[in-house]
């Protein structure tokens, strides 16, 4: 079976091409991406119309690229993988409209998918990939989340933010700082400069006894820190970077080791952007080695949104005999706002 994997739910635009069989893990045959940061840099962040008429522009092209990498005609595809959501509803509207349409043209079905279950598998097309079941840290722009993982579509919520994510404390720190668009690299690189004891910040949560997130008060506190060093800043921002990397990544680890000891589990997948981040691979690496854990990422160039992800959960999920997660017969929709649990399968309990 092959799957052509289209993503829109954002800023970047990405297509690609999954193989699978009726068994294993599915392969990659062909990917391509376009993302909009330079477009959005002037803005300050992402504009929704800006980036769904780019989605238009980019689609069909980036298709062409993708089934050109993979060597396979556009007929040869037994189905086409959209996101659903959650995301921006014009730019998914966008990916879901020329996948319902694709399919509907080559008499296939089009398969809706769930962006963060896309990020949850996508480990699973590394050079590594995981075994079930696992612990898994979602860190994907506006989630933060810890979940039991024991399946496809067997999803265990543990602990989520309850304010801003992981990745929203990065962006939102960074523009405290007068940094570029995307916030969270731009801190992060600065940060390798930096003292990250060199200020006292706040770990939100850290000790609370449950899996749960919270990132508003940081972002409060890097914004205090700021007006109190007033001309100061632009000599200590680097330390003030530093010092706000720590913090969040401080609370992560914790958490992550926290529910790998609650569920007795060996294995932590790390899926979404912020699982770039190099100050967190190397502390999670740290209490892997620590405790004999295994710890699984998706390789660097499928940490962030990709259609990649997007062909393999709906691959994965056929290869399990999931039934489709939304209309058929041409019919579609996109979900903004769509919880995983929404496509956990019933039954999940452990």
């Amino acid at each position: 079976m092959l799957f052509l994997g289209i993503e829109s739910s954002c800023d970047e635009t990405g297509v690609a091409l999954v193989q699978a069989q009726a068994s294993g893990v599915p392969r990659l045959l062909g990917a391509a991406l376009h993302s909009q940061v330079a477009m959005h840099r002037d803005y300050g962040g992402v504009v929704p119309e800006l980036a769904s008429r780019d989605h238009i522009r980019r689609v069909l092209p980036l298709t062409e690229a993708a089934l050109a990498q993979a060597a396979v005609p556009l007929q040869a595809i037994d189905a086409v993988a959209y996101t659903r959501g959650p995301g921006l509803a014009g730019a998914l509207l966008v990916g879901a409209g020329v996948a319902a349409a694709m399919a509907m043209a080559l008499g296939v079905p089009a398969l809706p998918v769930h962006h963060l279950e896309g990020h949850l598998l996508s480990p699973f097309l590394s050079a590594d990939p995981p075994e079930f079941p696992f612990v898994a840290l979602l860190v994907s722009g506006g989630h933060t989340q810890l979940m039991r993982v024991d399946g496809v579509g067997r999803y265990h919520l543990l602990g989520e933010t309850i304010d801003d994510a992981a990745g929203e404390a990065f962006d939102k720190s960074a523009k405290v700082l007068g940094l570029g668009y995307p916030g969270g690299p731009a801190l992060s690189a600065l940060a390798r400069e930096g003292d990250p004891n060199a200020f006292a910040l706040p770990r939100p949560l850290l000790h609370s006894g449950d899996l749960d997130f919270s990132f508003a008060g940081l972002k409060t506190a890097v914004l205090t820190q700021a007006r109190k060093l007033g001309p100061a800043l632009d000599a200590r921002k680097a330390d003030l970077a530093a010092a706000t990397e720590a913090a969040i990544v401080d609370v992560l680890v914790h958490k992550s080791v926290a529910a790998l000891r609650a569920t007795g589990l060996q294995r932590l997948v790390v899926a979404g952007g912020v699982g770039a981040n190099q100050r967190l691979r190397q502390r999670l690496g740290e209490a892997a080695a620590r405790h004999g854990w295994r710890l699984h990422y998706p390789e660097v160039a499928l940490c962030t949104d990709n259609g990649a992800m997007i062909a393999l959960a709906a691959a994965m999920r056929w290869q399990a005999g999931l039934a489709p997660l939304a209309p058929a017969d041409g019919a579609f929709d996109v979900a903004p706002r769509w919880p995983l649990e929404a496509v956990t399968v019933v039954g999940t309990d452990h």
